[in-house]
């Protein structure tokens, strides 16, 4: 795969807003773990190597467990998840495939139930950032390292 070009530096000041929302979102209030879990699912259903690459290395830094990662994609099925966490992916997997899933009023409500207000915009925040790197990165053929 041959990079095509690297958004910050043809135009850093289209991606200084990016790194902004980043930025705030780093400091809302949004456990760790959950935001790199949400990271990561997103990534996997967007196929972004180069955000699975960093974000499954970032939460393997803050302690996540190898079973967790690996499980990821069965999340569903597997009892290692808190509810919390599964809503705040039922809701990743509702948003990312927004035009397939029209987000449903359940995965809302399942969410809803376990997150103030704030943290529900901070939590679809976070969606639709690593949504936008993630076509960002996978648009623009970004290489995760060897």
């Amino acid at each position: 795969m041959t990079p095509r070009l690297i958004a910050h530096e043809v135009l850093p000041a289209a991606m200084k807003p990016m790194m902004a929302l980043e930025a705030y979102i780093r400091g809302c209030g949004l456990d760790h773990a959950l935001v790199e879990l949400v990271k990561t699912r997103a990534s996997q259903i967007n196929g972004c190597a180069f955000c699975l690459h960093m974000h499954t290395r970032d939460a393997r830094a803050a302690g996540e467990t190898e079973a967790r990662l690996h499980l990821l994609g069965a999340w569903r099925e597997s009892p290692l998840y808190t509810p919390r966490e599964r809503a705040a992916l039922a809701w990743t997997e509702a948003l990312t495939l927004v035009a397939e899933s029209h987000a449903p009023d359940a995965d809302y409500e399942a969410a809803r139930a376990l997150f103030t207000p704030e943290e529900m915009v901070n939590l679809t925040l976070l969606i639709g950032t690593i949504n936008s790197w993630n076509r960002i990165a996978i648009g623009f053929r970004y290489a995760h390292p060897v």
